[in-house]
């Protein structure tokens, strides 16, 4: 009787769960945007001192509720090295945030073959897409157009999936 009870409880409290990637490259401001979305959707959620936060080597988790949903979010290591780990977490994945440095000028290139990487894997068809264009606040930094003109060809050779760019800056939330 206990059994049934607490699986009729467990089945009437779940909640949706979906779990959201976050890619790029290493600096590119993936952790500092996990922790200002974990701090504006959590109200208790004391955020970590957005300062010290360094390179991730491996992965860092957050959990937002909306509603009767939980989304997962799994922020991944952007290090050259780590990269070739990202496809083991795709299969799982519900959708995907990659996150570009916009001021980083150098790396942009390789920021997008990392994206073109990414989005022509099989584990990832139809999976909803956000491209954003990080450390829009900096003066020197590409614009939105100028992030759409260089990821231009992988976005075309997406295939039919939604997706979305846009210009934000993490650290100013």
């Amino acid at each position: 009787m206990y059994t049934l009870l607490s699986g009729f409880y467990k089945y009437m409290c779940q909640r949706d769960q979906y779990f959201v990637l976050i890619l790029g490259l290493d600096n590119a401001g993936k952790t500092t945007f996990l922790e200002q979305t974990k701090t504006k959707f959590n109200k208790h959620y004391q955020g970590m001192n957005l300062a010290k936060i360094t390179s991730t080597v491996g992965l860092n988790i957050g959990k937002i509720d909306v509603g009767s949903s939980r989304l997962n979010f799994w922020d991944l290591g952007g290090q050259e090295e780590l990269q070739s780990l990202w496809d083991k977490y795709y299969m799982e994945s519900h959708a995907v945030i990659f996150i570009v440095d916009s001021s980083d000028r150098e790396r942009v290139e390789e920021s997008r073959d990392a994206f073109e990487k990414m989005v022509m894997n099989d584990h990832l068809l139809g999976v909803p897409l956000m491209l954003l264009a990080n450390k829009q606040d900096l003066l020197d930094c590409l614009k939105v157009t100028e992030v759409k003109t260089i990821f231009n060809s992988p976005l075309q050779s997406m295939g039919q999936r939604e997706s979305w760019v846009q210009g934000v800056s993490a650290l100013k939330g």
